[in-house]
C-alpha cells in the first residue's frame, strides 16, 4: 500500500501514535508524518505510506491553517489547558479584540513555548522544562499572512489564522492575550489545513481501520506544484540532469503524469534530482 492518507487526529493522541496506529492497520513501518500536531490538537495529519514516505520532505507545507479559542485571565506553563496555572488575573472585560488580531499580520519573531520538541544543543525544550533546567531559547522568523475573529464571549476568543510552517499558536494565544492586558494560555486547537490538504478531505482513525478512506496517489497529492514532463523518461530513472534556467523545485512526471522525481536548480542552468519518487 503506497500513498498519502490524510487523516483527522484526534485530540488525547500525539502524532507518533497515529503513525503507529497506522503501521498496525496496514501492516507496515513505512509510515511518517508531515508535520506533527500536539497531543491536545486535533486536525489534519498528513501520512505518507510506503513508497510514498519518499515524498515525506516535499508535502511539509509551507502554510497551515488553524482554528484556535484562547482563554483569558489565566496563564499556564504549558501555554495551553494542560498545563500548571503560572498566573491569574480576574476578568474584567475586553474590547479592540479585532484590532489587536489584525496587529500580529505580517512577519515577526515568535518565542516558542517551552514546552515543545525544539531542540536547543541536542535536547528537547520540554526536557529542559520538566527538569526545571533553563536555558536560553531564540526567536524564530514566522509569518501571519490572515487571521479573522471567529467568536468573542466573556473570557473566550475564537479565531482562524494561516501562518507559516513553524509558527506555535499557543504563544500566538499568549501573545494576543499580553497585547489585551492579560495572562492566556490557547483552550482549543484545530488544524483546518496543510497547504492544500484539508479538513474536509480527512479520514478519522475508525473510518480508516474499516475501510472507508481515500489513499492519494503521488499525482494527487503532488497536483498543486508545478510539473516537468520529460519526453525520455529514462533520463530520470539514471538521475542524469535536465538543462533548463527553472529557478525552483519542480515535480518531473513521464509523458503519462506520472510522478517520477523532484528536480530543482543546480545553479549552472540545468535541474538536478533531488529524490527519485519511482
Amino acid at each position: 500500500m503506497d500513498g498519502v492518507l490524510l487523516v483527522h487526529k484526534p485530540a488525547g493522541m500525539t502524532s507518533h501514535d497515529v503513525v503507529n496506529r497506522i503501521r498496525k492497520i496496514f501492516h507496515t513501518k513505512k509510515v511518517g508524518h508531515c508535520g506533527t500536531l500536539d497531543p491536545e490538537a486535533t486536525g489534519v495529519l498528513v501520512l505518507c505510506i510506503g513508497k510514498a514516505t519518499k515524498a515525506l520532505q516535499f508535502l511539509m507545507s509551507e502554510t497551515k491553517e488553524y482554528q484556535a479559542t484562547l482563554v483569558l485571565g489565566q496563564a499556564t506553563d504549558t501555554y495551553d489547558a494542560s498545563g500548571q496555572v503560572v498566573a491569574q488575573k480576574p476578568f474584567q472585560g475586553v474590547s479592540h479584540v479585532n484590532a489587536v488580531l489584525q496587529s500580529f499580520v505580517g512577519s515577526q519573531e515568535q518565542l516558542p513555548p517551552m514546552y515543545s520538541a525544539i531542540k536547543v544543543n541536542g535536547k528537547k525544550l520540554y526536557e529542559y522544562a520538566r527538569n526545571h533546567e533553563k536555558v536560553e531559547v531564540q526567536p524564530r522568523s514566522i509569518v501571519i499572512h490572515h487571521i479573522e475573529l471567529l467568536d468573542q464571549h466573556d473570557q473566550f476568543i475564537t479565531f482562524r489564522v494561516q501562518c507559516s510552517k513553524g509558527t506555535y499558536i499557543r504563544s500566538l494565544c499568549v501573545d494576543i492575550g499580553k497585547k489585551l492586558g492579560y495572562p492566556a494560555h490557547m483552550q482549543k486547537l484545530i488544524r483546518l489545513a496543510s497547504g492544500h490538504f484539508r479538513l474536509e478531505n480527512c479520514f478519522s482513525l475508525e473510518d480508516i481501520e474499516q475501510g472507508h478512506y481515500h489513499m492519494l496517489s503521488l499525482e494527487e497529492a503532488f497536483q498543486h506544484f508545478e510539473h516537468y514532463v520529460v519526453e525520455d523518461a529514462q533520463i530520470v530513472y539514471h538521475g542524469k540532469k535536465i538543462k533548463s534556467d527553472i529557478d525552483h523545485q519542480v515535480v518531473v512526471c513521464n509523458q503519462e503524469g506520472q510522478v517520477l522525481a523532484v528536480y530543482g536548480p543546480d545553479g549552472t542552468g540545468y535541474l538536478k534530482s533531488i529524490r527519485g519518487l519511482f
